[in-house]
């Protein structure tokens, strides 16, 4: 990219993305968090347990509870074994197998405080650690169900968004669009939506990232109940006018978008936030219909199935910008 390519841009660098002029790589990722390593601090400062707890999807936050679970009774049980069965009663001692099974369940039943009676420690040893054993497991508890009420509770937007962008024609000439729908029956009021973009140039040998804002044809809507395409003209005060199919494709580009709206059940704003490189940028399509009247006409159907269904359109052939 050198010299006449800049000359395509002619638009005002903007300074407020929160990201500086020599980042790298991907700016937000796909899930909508930065992509950015923290250096400077050790794990334990950096990472927000309780964060990543109510951002895993509910698939993994079980697997997690659940594996620490047996992995907890497992270390307790080696535990209890190690002091000796003959300080447990009621141990079945056929074999040894059999006494580690009774010692894991001894140290569950003990662990969620639920206690059966069969197995009882016996001794001072096996008492202390059942006695600790008992007060995590209602530490343990308390925590995880704060984080069963904090994820429940949580404000989430619930948008699915395309995994495309694409270049479709638009009032005579071409639009960047890219759609996004609710999934869940939460109810979502003033929507907007700000989109910006980073384009990598190269001035002087040195590569570094422009941050444009890109003004779209609808930034705000009363109720998004169905999806929105989001449209951003391609004319003389967008950053991109003039590019061509093969610019797009050869240039380093990241459209940043956020939704903000108002969800009305929470009482509370929500936001979420994805992105689109050079790569997820589709030249020449645009995006078919996902939503179609119900065969009784009495309401409407939402297919989000089809949120990254398109089809090939011609484009316009874009003016150059005069020198």
């Amino acid at each position: 990219m050198g010299k006449g390519f800049r000359q395509k841009i002619r638009q005002k660098n903007t300074e407020n993305s929160g990201f500086g002029n020599n980042s790298s790589g991907r700016f937000i990722n796909k899930d909508g968090l930065p992509n950015v390593q923290r250096r400077g601090v050790n794990v334990f400062n950096r990472l927000s347990w309780y964060h990543t707890m109510l951002n895993l999807s509910s698939f993994r936050f079980i697997s997690y509870l659940v594996a620490a679970y047996i992995l907890i009774n497992l270390g307790f049980a080696f535990i209890y074994y190690l002091i000796g069965v003959e300080h447990l009663t009621g141990i079945d001692k056929s074999d040894p197998l059999n006494e580690f099974v009774d010692v894991f369940f001894f140290s569950s039943q003990t662990f969620t405080t639920v206690g059966y009676g069969r197995i009882a420690p016996v001794g001072f040893t096996a008492s202390l650690v059942a006695t600790f054993e008992a007060f995590l497991g209602l530490l343990t508890f308390a925590i995880a169900t704060g984080l069963f009420y904090g994820r429940f509770s949580r404000p989430r937007a619930y948008l699915r968004f395309s995994d495309i962008s694409v270049i479709a024609p638009f009032q005579g000439t071409a639009a960047l669009m890219f759609r996004l729908a609710p999934y869940k029956n939460n109810a979502l009021t003033d929507a907007d939506v700000i989109v910006s973009t980073a384009i990598e140039v190269i001035e002087n040998g040195v590569s570094k990232n422009n941050f444009y804002r890109l003004d779209t044809q609808l930034s705000k809507i009363n109720t998004l109940a169905l999806n929105w395409t989001v449209v951003h003209l391609i004319n003389e005060s967008s950053p991109f006018y003039s590019f061509s199919e093969e610019d797009f494709k050869n240039t380093n580009i990241e459209i940043i978008v956020q939704i903000r709206a108002f969800d009305e059940v929470f009482s509370n704003t929500v936001v979420q936030r994805t992105s689109y490189r050079s790569n997820e940028i589709i030249y020449g399509a645009k995006f078919t219909p996902m939503y179609y009247p119900s065969r009784d006409n009495l309401t409407t159907v939402l297919n989000l199935d089809k949120i990254n269904e398109y089809q090939k359109a011609d484009i316009p052939v874009l003016t150059e910008i005069q020198s």
